[in-house]
């Protein structure tokens, strides 16, 4: 029913997990898809030839998408390829999985996590929207800990809340380019970067709290990203999107 053919799609954070599973359901609805990764190159070029052999356009950029320069340089290969960026799906990001009480939350962490969770998508959204027709579709990975914060994670939560206010003010000052920008809010996903708070018994302790009863997975996110990006959610602009199992319910 979602047909995407000759829409062009950008994903970061695309070679694996939750970036991944975007990008292959953009594919599937007919998207030439990039995606801009950060270091793993198997990945990566494994899937750019799984999304080619699947009769669509794709490219793999890697860079550090914390910076002004790589963002700019993955929308211009985009430009350079595929002629123009309809769909931009900010992803790249970060969850240290120790938490920290803020009294001894180092510099170093802070500003790693504010800078690719947030001013990396800020950075990315500009370079697309410059390169983005009317009518193009924007949609942000945010979190349930930038809804109700999380203690020990004040670095995450403050990114990702910030990144929700960021959504809101794009959707309105875009809004009159008839482009949308929205924001789909994962609870717990199954991907490599919680295996630790998964590990022994902690994954059982973290369903038990969710009222589906089970851990999203990768997949199950990228459905709701295709969904914003479609024509079915063309009146759909500064939602956040929850995803979470029933496990916040905030609106």
């Amino acid at each position: 029913m979602i047909d995407l053919s000759g829409k062009k799609a950008l994903v970061t954070g695309g070679a694996r997990g939750i970036g991944a599973a975007c990008a292959r359901l953009l594919a599937r609805a007919g998207a030439d898809v990039g995606i801009a990764y950060r270091s793993r190159d198997d990945e990566a070029n494994a899937l750019v030839a799984e999304l080619t052999a699947s009769g669509v356009k794709a490219f793999a950029f890697r860079g550090d998408l914390a910076t002004r320069a790589a963002n700019d340089a993955f929308v211009a290969q985009a430009v350079a390829e595929f002629g123009r960026v309809d769909i931009f799906v900010g992803n790249a990001g970060v969850w240290p999985d120790v938490a920290v009480p803020v009294t001894e939350l180092d510099d170093d962490r802070w500003h790693h996590t504010v800078a690719t969770n947030l001013d990396g998508m800020f950075f990315g959204a500009r370079a697309a929207v410059r390169a983005m027709p009317d009518g193009g579709r924007l949609v942000f990975i945010s979190s349930t800990a930038g809804q109700r914060g999380e203690a020990g994670h004040a670095d995450y939560a403050a990114s990702k809340g910030a990144m929700i206010s960021f959504v809101k003010s794009l959707a309105v000052e875009l809004g009159a380019r008839d482009i949308t920008v929205n924001s789909v809010a994962p609870g717990w996903v199954d991907t490599e970067a919680v295996a630790r708070p998964f590990a022994a018994e902690g994954r059982g302790r973290i369903e038990a709290n969710i009222p589906l009863g089970r851990v999203a997975s990768p997949s199950d996110i990228a459905g709701p990203v295709l969904f914003l990006v479609s024509p079915l959610a063309r009146h759909v602009t500064g939602e956040i999107l929850n995803v979470n199992g029933g496990s916040v319910l905030c609106g």
